[in-house]
């Protein structure tokens, strides 16, 4: 599969999730982004279209070693970012993405930092 094909089957996949969920000011809907190197998450209000509360692999301090150690360190940071905005639940969006790896690894970390999914 090629470059351009593998993404594009990912868009069509997160699509297809999109359709079904969407984040309110209660209840928002932590998107995860995942590129070569970083993972990226955001807390998302889709009725308003704001970010909430956003971490990301570059902004989690002492992050470093493997990817998956470096997403485990973006969900603390999103959990705890999440509890200063006084958010407690979410909808959890994959991206379209494997649950698997540092996708996994972000969100069991924010789960044990409080964050409900």
């Amino acid at each position: 599969m090629t470059t351009a094909a593998r993404g594009a089957a990912r868009t069509r996949r997160h699509a297809r999730v999109r359709e079904k969920i969407s984040g309110t000011a209660e209840r928002p809907r932590l998107a995860i982004f995942r590129s070569i190197t970083q993972i990226y998450a955001q807390l998302i209000d889709d009725q308003s279209g704001r970010t909430l509360a956003a971490a990301s692999s570059l902004d989690a301090k002492g992050a470093t070693g493997t990817k998956a150690e470096r997403a485990k360190a973006a969900g603390t940071l999103l959990a705890e970012r999440a509890k200063a905005a006084k958010l407690e639940g979410a909808v959890f969006d994959r991206g379209g993405y494997r649950y698997h790896g540092r996708v996994k690894a972000l969100a069991d970390a924010a789960r044990a930092g409080g964050l409900k999914f």
